[in-house]
Protein backbone atom coordinates (compact mmCIF):
# COMPACT_ATOMS: atom_id res chain seq x y z
CA UNK A 1 0.00 0.00 0.00
CA UNK A 2 1.08 3.67 -1.01
CA UNK A 3 1.77 5.77 1.62
CA UNK A 4 -0.04 8.95 1.01
CA UNK A 5 1.23 12.07 -0.63
CA UNK A 6 2.22 14.79 2.35
CA UNK A 7 2.64 18.57 1.32
CA UNK A 8 6.17 19.72 2.09
CA UNK A 9 7.12 23.18 3.47
CA UNK A 10 8.65 23.75 -0.11
CA UNK A 11 4.98 22.57 -1.42
CA UNK A 12 3.26 25.45 1.00
CA UNK A 13 5.57 27.95 -0.01
CA UNK A 14 5.23 27.66 -3.89
CA UNK A 15 0.96 27.21 -3.15
CA UNK A 16 1.45 30.74 -1.24
CA UNK A 17 3.64 32.29 -3.99
CA UNK A 18 1.16 31.26 -6.74
CA UNK A 19 -1.81 32.82 -4.79
CA UNK A 20 -0.45 36.13 -4.21
CA UNK A 21 0.63 36.12 -7.73
CA UNK A 22 -2.62 35.59 -8.86
CA UNK A 23 -4.10 38.17 -6.63
CA UNK A 24 -1.60 40.63 -7.77
CA UNK A 25 -2.59 39.94 -11.14
CA UNK A 26 -6.05 40.76 -10.18
CA UNK A 27 -5.55 43.66 -8.71
CA UNK A 28 -3.01 44.78 -11.61
CA UNK A 29 -6.06 44.66 -13.93
CA UNK A 30 -8.24 46.51 -11.41
CA UNK A 31 -6.74 49.24 -11.12
CA UNK A 32 -5.80 49.65 -14.90
CA UNK A 33 -9.11 48.86 -15.89
CA UNK A 34 -12.02 51.31 -17.31
CA UNK A 35 -14.71 49.27 -14.60
CA UNK A 36 -12.24 50.73 -11.99
CA UNK A 37 -13.00 53.96 -13.04
CA UNK A 38 -16.80 53.83 -13.83
CA UNK A 39 -19.76 54.37 -11.74
CA UNK A 40 -23.14 53.34 -13.25
CA UNK A 41 -26.46 53.36 -11.39
CA UNK A 42 -29.35 52.41 -13.56
CA UNK A 43 -33.06 52.83 -12.81
CA UNK A 44 -35.46 50.46 -12.72
CA UNK A 45 -38.75 52.81 -12.93
CA UNK A 46 -41.39 52.83 -15.48
CA UNK A 47 -41.47 54.95 -18.71
CA UNK A 48 -43.56 56.53 -20.47
CA UNK A 49 -44.28 58.09 -24.48
CA UNK A 50 -45.13 61.63 -24.00
CA UNK A 51 -48.49 62.52 -25.98
CA UNK A 52 -48.14 63.85 -29.01
CA UNK A 53 -48.91 67.71 -28.39
CA UNK A 54 -52.12 68.96 -30.30
CA UNK A 55 -51.78 72.34 -30.28
CA UNK A 56 -47.91 74.74 -29.35
CA UNK A 57 -48.23 76.50 -26.03
CA UNK A 58 -49.11 80.24 -25.64
CA UNK A 59 -46.34 80.71 -23.46
CA UNK A 60 -43.38 79.25 -22.17
CA UNK A 61 -41.69 79.38 -19.06
CA UNK A 62 -38.57 77.60 -18.01
CA UNK A 63 -39.30 74.76 -15.65
CA UNK A 64 -35.87 73.20 -15.13
CA UNK A 65 -31.93 73.69 -16.22
CA UNK A 66 -28.77 71.49 -15.53
CA UNK A 67 -25.50 71.41 -17.07
CA UNK A 68 -25.15 69.98 -20.69
CA UNK A 69 -21.64 71.04 -22.52
CA UNK A 70 -20.88 67.56 -23.65
CA UNK A 71 -24.50 67.74 -26.28
CA UNK A 72 -24.84 69.99 -29.45
CA UNK A 73 -28.61 69.43 -29.26
CA UNK A 74 -30.75 68.68 -25.93
CA UNK A 75 -31.05 64.88 -25.81
CA UNK A 76 -34.43 63.56 -25.40
CA UNK A 77 -35.73 59.55 -25.95
CA UNK A 78 -39.17 58.93 -24.68
CA UNK A 79 -39.87 60.57 -21.54
CA UNK A 80 -36.43 60.86 -20.76
CA UNK A 81 -33.58 63.92 -21.05
CA UNK A 82 -30.11 63.07 -21.38
CA UNK A 83 -27.33 65.87 -19.82
CA UNK A 84 -23.72 65.40 -20.21
CA UNK A 85 -21.25 67.30 -19.08
CA UNK A 86 -18.06 67.06 -17.12
CA UNK A 87 -17.58 62.90 -17.20
CA UNK A 88 -20.97 62.11 -16.38
CA UNK A 89 -24.44 61.89 -18.36
CA UNK A 90 -27.48 62.01 -16.49
CA UNK A 91 -30.98 60.19 -17.66
CA UNK A 92 -33.70 62.80 -16.23
CA UNK A 93 -37.38 62.88 -15.92
CA UNK A 94 -38.63 64.91 -18.78
CA UNK A 95 -41.04 66.86 -16.79
CA UNK A 96 -39.22 67.68 -13.53
CA UNK A 97 -35.43 67.17 -14.50
CA UNK A 98 -34.93 65.01 -11.41
CA UNK A 99 -31.89 62.48 -11.83
CA UNK A 100 -33.16 58.74 -12.85
CA UNK A 101 -29.68 57.38 -13.84
CA UNK A 102 -26.58 58.33 -14.37
CA UNK A 103 -23.78 57.03 -16.14
CA UNK A 104 -19.89 58.74 -14.26
CA UNK A 105 -16.50 57.46 -15.62
CA UNK A 106 -13.02 59.36 -14.96
CA UNK A 107 -12.15 60.76 -18.34
CA UNK A 108 -14.03 63.76 -19.37
CA UNK A 109 -16.82 63.57 -21.96
CA UNK A 110 -16.62 64.43 -25.88
CA UNK A 111 -19.87 64.06 -26.92
CA UNK A 112 -23.40 62.80 -26.51
CA UNK A 113 -26.78 62.26 -28.86
CA UNK A 114 -29.64 60.18 -28.87
CA UNK A 115 -29.73 57.19 -31.26
CA UNK A 116 -31.60 53.95 -31.54
CA UNK A 117 -33.42 54.52 -28.23
CA UNK A 118 -30.18 54.90 -26.34
CA UNK A 119 -27.69 57.66 -25.20
CA UNK A 120 -24.18 57.38 -27.32
CA UNK A 121 -21.52 58.75 -25.05
CA UNK A 122 -17.87 59.26 -26.30
CA UNK A 123 -15.29 59.64 -23.72
CA UNK A 124 -11.86 61.28 -24.53
CA UNK A 125 -8.36 58.70 -23.74
CA UNK A 126 -5.16 59.04 -24.87
CA UNK A 127 -6.19 58.06 -28.63
CA UNK A 128 -8.98 60.70 -28.38
CA UNK A 129 -12.21 60.69 -28.29
CA UNK A 130 -12.59 56.78 -28.93
CA UNK A 131 -14.46 55.45 -26.05
CA UNK A 132 -17.93 55.01 -26.85
CA UNK A 133 -20.80 53.83 -24.74
CA UNK A 134 -24.46 53.17 -25.54
CA UNK A 135 -26.66 53.91 -22.49
CA UNK A 136 -30.59 52.45 -22.66
CA UNK A 137 -31.98 55.75 -22.56
CA UNK A 138 -34.97 54.45 -20.08
CA UNK A 139 -32.77 52.81 -17.79
CA UNK A 140 -29.32 53.69 -17.99
CA UNK A 141 -27.99 50.11 -18.50
CA UNK A 142 -24.65 50.10 -20.97
CA UNK A 143 -25.38 48.06 -23.55
CA UNK A 144 -23.05 48.06 -27.13
CA UNK A 145 -18.96 49.61 -26.72
CA UNK A 146 -16.42 50.53 -28.61
CA UNK A 147 -12.75 51.69 -28.55
CA UNK A 148 -11.17 52.80 -31.18
CA UNK A 149 -8.36 55.88 -32.20
CA UNK A 150 -10.10 59.28 -32.99
CA UNK A 151 -9.12 62.83 -33.40
CA UNK A 152 -9.30 65.07 -30.10
CA UNK A 153 -12.78 66.38 -30.99
CA UNK A 154 -15.54 64.75 -33.07
CA UNK A 155 -18.80 65.94 -34.16
CA UNK A 156 -21.48 63.12 -34.06
CA UNK A 157 -24.13 63.12 -37.09
CA UNK A 158 -26.91 61.43 -36.99
CA UNK A 159 -28.22 59.15 -40.21
CA UNK A 160 -31.15 57.46 -39.30
CA UNK A 161 -29.43 53.97 -40.13
CA UNK A 162 -26.09 55.28 -38.98
CA UNK A 163 -23.71 57.49 -36.60
CA UNK A 164 -21.01 59.25 -38.42
CA UNK A 165 -18.25 60.46 -35.81
CA UNK A 166 -16.30 62.98 -37.67
CA UNK A 167 -12.95 64.57 -36.70
CA UNK A 168 -10.68 66.68 -38.35
CA UNK A 169 -8.60 64.34 -39.73
CA UNK A 170 -10.69 60.93 -39.45
CA UNK A 171 -14.04 59.55 -39.77
CA UNK A 172 -15.78 56.57 -38.46
CA UNK A 173 -19.54 55.29 -39.25
CA UNK A 174 -20.59 53.15 -36.55
CA UNK A 175 -23.84 50.82 -36.61
CA UNK A 176 -26.64 50.29 -34.17
CA UNK A 177 -24.28 48.20 -32.63
CA UNK A 178 -21.34 50.27 -32.98
CA UNK A 179 -19.92 47.68 -35.12
CA UNK A 180 -17.58 50.63 -37.28
CA UNK A 181 -18.48 49.72 -41.17
CA UNK A 182 -16.28 52.77 -42.55
CA UNK A 183 -12.88 53.76 -41.20
CA UNK A 184 -11.68 56.97 -43.42
CA UNK A 185 -8.60 58.74 -42.71
CA UNK A 186 -5.88 59.28 -40.64
CA UNK A 187 -4.76 55.85 -39.47
CA UNK A 188 -1.79 55.66 -37.16
CA UNK A 189 -0.59 51.83 -37.52
CA UNK A 190 -2.63 50.69 -40.82
CA UNK A 191 -3.07 46.97 -40.65
CA UNK A 192 -3.79 47.35 -44.23
CA UNK A 193 -1.18 49.29 -45.44
CA UNK A 194 -2.36 51.74 -48.58
CA UNK A 195 -6.33 50.52 -47.79
CA UNK A 196 -6.69 54.41 -47.22
CA UNK A 197 -7.01 56.69 -50.85
CA UNK A 198 -5.48 59.53 -49.54
CA UNK A 199 -3.56 61.13 -46.96
CA UNK A 200 -2.81 64.68 -45.53
CA UNK A 201 -6.53 65.46 -45.99
CA UNK A 202 -8.39 67.30 -43.31
CA UNK A 203 -12.06 66.95 -43.11
CA UNK A 204 -14.73 69.24 -42.66
CA UNK A 205 -18.47 68.05 -43.16
CA UNK A 206 -19.99 65.11 -43.62
CA UNK A 207 -23.60 62.98 -44.53
CA UNK A 208 -25.05 59.94 -45.57
CA UNK A 209 -27.83 58.27 -47.23
CA UNK A 210 -28.08 54.72 -46.68
CA UNK A 211 -25.46 53.56 -49.38
CA UNK A 212 -23.25 57.21 -49.66
CA UNK A 213 -21.53 58.92 -47.70
CA UNK A 214 -20.38 62.10 -48.55
CA UNK A 215 -17.05 63.92 -47.16
CA UNK A 216 -16.08 67.54 -48.05
CA UNK A 217 -12.25 67.50 -47.94
CA UNK A 218 -9.73 70.28 -48.04
CA UNK A 219 -6.54 67.60 -49.22
CA UNK A 220 -2.83 68.57 -49.20
CA UNK A 221 -1.75 70.58 -52.62
CA UNK A 222 -5.22 70.62 -53.89
CA UNK A 223 -6.78 74.13 -54.79
CA UNK A 224 -9.71 73.52 -53.45
CA UNK A 225 -11.83 71.09 -51.35
CA UNK A 226 -12.68 67.69 -52.39
CA UNK A 227 -16.06 65.83 -52.64
CA UNK A 228 -15.59 62.13 -51.96
CA UNK A 229 -18.77 59.65 -52.31
CA UNK A 230 -18.27 56.35 -50.63
CA UNK A 231 -19.97 53.17 -49.85
CA UNK A 232 -21.62 52.89 -46.46
CA UNK A 233 -21.34 48.91 -46.43
CA UNK A 234 -17.85 48.04 -47.90
CA UNK A 235 -17.12 44.35 -47.76
CA UNK A 236 -13.43 45.68 -45.14
CA UNK A 237 -14.97 48.51 -42.94
CA UNK A 238 -11.13 49.70 -43.02
CA UNK A 239 -10.63 48.96 -46.91
CA UNK A 240 -13.22 52.18 -47.87
CA UNK A 241 -14.56 52.14 -51.42
CA UNK A 242 -14.64 54.80 -53.63
CA UNK A 243 -17.23 55.48 -55.74
CA UNK A 244 -16.70 59.28 -56.94
CA UNK A 245 -14.10 61.77 -55.48
CA UNK A 246 -13.96 65.22 -57.39
CA UNK A 247 -12.22 68.65 -56.20
CA UNK A 248 -14.80 71.00 -56.22
CA UNK A 249 -14.93 73.70 -58.90
CA UNK A 250 -13.94 76.21 -57.37
CA UNK A 251 -11.83 77.36 -54.40
CA UNK A 252 -13.79 79.08 -51.24
CA UNK A 253 -12.71 80.67 -48.23
CA UNK A 254 -11.00 78.02 -45.60
CA UNK A 255 -13.62 75.57 -44.20
CA UNK A 256 -16.49 78.12 -45.38
CA UNK A 257 -17.96 75.20 -47.79
CA UNK A 258 -20.18 72.37 -45.77
CA UNK A 259 -22.16 69.51 -46.88
CA UNK A 260 -25.72 69.96 -46.34
CA UNK A 261 -27.40 66.85 -47.05
CA UNK A 262 -27.62 63.26 -48.54
CA UNK A 263 -30.61 62.41 -49.80
CA UNK A 264 -31.57 59.75 -52.33
CA UNK A 265 -28.03 59.11 -53.71
CA UNK A 266 -27.82 63.35 -54.68
CA UNK A 267 -25.76 65.68 -52.11
CA UNK A 268 -26.23 69.25 -52.03
CA UNK A 269 -23.09 70.96 -51.06
CA UNK A 270 -23.30 74.65 -49.87
CA UNK A 271 -20.82 77.15 -51.81
CA UNK A 272 -19.86 80.46 -50.58
CA UNK A 273 -19.75 83.94 -53.01
CA UNK A 274 -16.83 83.16 -54.85
CA UNK A 275 -15.30 83.87 -58.48
CA UNK A 276 -17.76 81.36 -59.82
CA UNK A 277 -21.35 83.63 -58.41
CA UNK A 278 -22.97 84.32 -54.64
CA UNK A 279 -23.75 81.86 -52.47
CA UNK A 280 -25.35 78.52 -53.60
CA UNK A 281 -26.48 74.93 -53.22
CA UNK A 282 -24.84 72.87 -55.45
CA UNK A 283 -26.56 69.44 -56.22
CA UNK A 284 -24.02 66.38 -57.21
CA UNK A 285 -25.32 63.16 -58.52
CA UNK A 286 -23.94 59.50 -57.76
CA UNK A 287 -21.11 59.94 -59.83
CA UNK A 288 -20.02 62.89 -58.54
CA UNK A 289 -21.45 64.84 -61.53
CA UNK A 290 -22.64 68.82 -60.91
CA UNK A 291 -26.64 68.70 -61.88
CA UNK A 292 -28.18 71.33 -60.25
CA UNK A 293 -27.51 74.33 -58.71
CA UNK A 294 -29.94 76.75 -56.98
CA UNK A 295 -29.12 80.15 -55.57
CA UNK A 296 -29.48 81.51 -51.50
CA UNK A 297 -30.66 84.85 -50.83
CA UNK A 298 -28.01 85.63 -47.86
CA UNK A 299 -24.64 83.49 -47.74
CA UNK A 300 -24.37 81.53 -44.59
CA UNK A 301 -22.06 81.99 -40.88
CA UNK A 302 -18.42 82.21 -41.87
CA UNK A 303 -16.14 79.46 -39.94
CA UNK A 304 -19.46 78.40 -38.31
CA UNK A 305 -19.71 74.50 -37.84
CA UNK A 306 -23.81 73.74 -38.57
CA UNK A 307 -24.05 70.47 -39.16
CA UNK A 308 -26.41 68.61 -41.91
CA UNK A 309 -29.70 69.79 -42.53
CA UNK A 310 -32.35 67.94 -40.17
CA UNK A 311 -35.44 66.05 -41.95
CA UNK A 312 -39.06 67.35 -40.72
CA UNK A 313 -41.68 65.59 -42.90
CA UNK A 314 -41.54 66.66 -46.39
CA UNK A 315 -39.08 69.71 -45.56
CA UNK A 316 -35.08 69.82 -44.94
CA UNK A 317 -34.62 72.39 -42.70
CA UNK A 318 -31.13 74.04 -42.44
CA UNK A 319 -29.66 76.40 -40.21
CA UNK A 320 -27.11 78.02 -41.68
CA UNK A 321 -25.29 79.69 -39.00
CA UNK A 322 -27.50 82.78 -39.38
CA UNK A 323 -30.86 81.86 -40.80
CA UNK A 324 -32.75 78.45 -41.12
CA UNK A 325 -33.49 77.45 -44.90
CA UNK A 326 -36.37 75.31 -46.07
CA UNK A 327 -35.36 73.08 -48.82
CA UNK A 328 -37.17 70.09 -50.82
CA UNK A 329 -36.74 66.90 -49.93
CA UNK A 330 -36.62 66.18 -53.71
CA UNK A 331 -34.81 68.52 -55.20
CA UNK A 332 -33.09 70.93 -52.81
CA UNK A 333 -34.55 73.69 -54.18
CA UNK A 334 -34.64 76.46 -51.48
CA UNK A 335 -38.73 77.13 -50.38
CA UNK A 336 -38.52 79.78 -47.67
CA UNK A 337 -36.23 81.75 -45.47
CA UNK A 338 -36.67 82.59 -41.84
CA UNK A 339 -33.63 85.42 -41.30
CA UNK A 340 -31.67 85.50 -37.45
CA UNK A 341 -32.19 82.24 -36.11
CA UNK A 342 -29.77 80.93 -33.23
CA UNK A 343 -29.72 77.68 -34.04
CA UNK A 344 -31.34 74.45 -34.91
CA UNK A 345 -35.44 73.97 -35.09
CA UNK A 346 -38.12 71.40 -34.21
CA UNK A 347 -41.41 69.99 -35.29
CA UNK A 348 -44.53 70.59 -32.32
CA UNK A 349 -48.09 70.31 -33.48
CA UNK A 350 -47.75 70.65 -37.22
CA UNK A 351 -45.77 73.69 -36.88
CA UNK A 352 -41.85 74.40 -37.04
CA UNK A 353 -40.75 75.96 -33.75
CA UNK A 354 -37.23 78.12 -34.02
CA UNK A 355 -34.91 79.97 -31.74
CA UNK A 356 -35.06 83.80 -32.60
CA UNK A 357 -33.71 86.22 -30.41
CA UNK A 358 -35.64 86.44 -26.87
CA UNK A 359 -38.57 84.25 -28.98
CA UNK A 360 -39.54 81.05 -30.20
CA UNK A 361 -40.47 82.12 -33.60
CA UNK A 362 -43.90 79.59 -34.40
CA UNK A 363 -43.72 78.92 -38.25
CA UNK A 364 -46.29 77.77 -41.12
CA UNK A 365 -44.07 75.05 -42.69
CA UNK A 366 -45.43 75.46 -46.69
CA UNK A 367 -44.67 79.21 -46.05
CA UNK A 368 -42.41 80.22 -43.71
CA UNK A 369 -44.63 82.86 -42.82
CA UNK A 370 -44.43 83.54 -38.98
CA UNK A 371 -47.61 83.08 -37.03
CA UNK A 372 -46.33 84.57 -33.83
CA UNK A 373 -43.92 84.13 -31.43
CA UNK A 374 -43.44 83.04 -27.87
CA UNK A 375 -41.19 85.45 -25.38
CA UNK A 376 -38.87 83.19 -23.99
CA UNK A 377 -36.38 85.22 -21.31
CA UNK A 378 -32.72 83.58 -21.62
CA UNK A 379 -30.07 85.82 -20.72
CA UNK A 380 -27.38 84.67 -22.88
CA UNK A 381 -25.86 85.30 -26.29
CA UNK A 382 -25.12 81.62 -26.88
CA UNK A 383 -26.22 78.98 -29.77
CA UNK A 384 -29.54 77.80 -29.01
CA UNK A 385 -31.35 74.89 -30.34
CA UNK A 386 -34.30 73.01 -30.16
CA UNK A 387 -35.81 69.72 -29.79
CA UNK A 388 -39.60 69.14 -28.75
CA UNK A 389 -41.16 65.94 -26.53
CA UNK A 390 -44.79 66.20 -25.46
CA UNK A 391 -45.41 69.85 -24.82
CA UNK A 392 -42.30 69.67 -23.18
CA UNK A 393 -39.99 72.44 -25.32
CA UNK A 394 -36.00 71.84 -24.64
CA UNK A 395 -33.13 74.59 -25.41
CA UNK A 396 -29.83 73.36 -25.72
CA UNK A 397 -28.54 77.41 -25.07
CA UNK A 398 -24.64 77.14 -25.09
CA UNK A 399 -23.48 74.69 -22.25
CA UNK A 400 -27.36 74.40 -20.44
CA UNK A 401 -29.88 72.28 -21.43
CA UNK A 402 -33.34 73.95 -20.31
CA UNK A 403 -37.25 72.77 -19.91
CA UNK A 404 -39.21 75.16 -20.95
CA UNK A 405 -43.48 73.94 -20.64
CA UNK A 406 -46.28 76.54 -20.21
CA UNK A 407 -46.60 78.63 -17.35
CA UNK A 408 -43.81 76.43 -16.12
CA UNK A 409 -45.93 73.51 -15.48
CA UNK A 410 -44.93 70.94 -14.49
Amino acid sequence: MLAPERRTRADLIVAAVLVVAVLVAACVVWLRSDARGTTSITWDGAATTPPVAESVPGTLMESWRAPSSATAQAVVIGDTAATADGDTVVGRDLRTGAERWSYQRDRPLCTAIGAWGSVVSVYNDPRGCGQVTALDAESGVRGAQRSSDADSEVHLVDTGTHLIALGDTRLEMWRSDLVRTIEYGRVDAPVNPNAQPRSGCVFRSADADDSHLAVLEQCAGEPAERLTLLDTTPEDSQKPETIASSIMPAAVPDGDAQIVAVVDDHTAVYLPPGPDGGARLEVFDASGSLVDRHELPREAGSGVYTGPAEKFDDLLLWWTGTDTIALDTDDFTPLWTVEGTLGHGSEMAGSVLLPVDDAIAVVDPSTGGIARTIEVERNTDATVSLSVAGDTVLEQRGDDMVALTESGRR
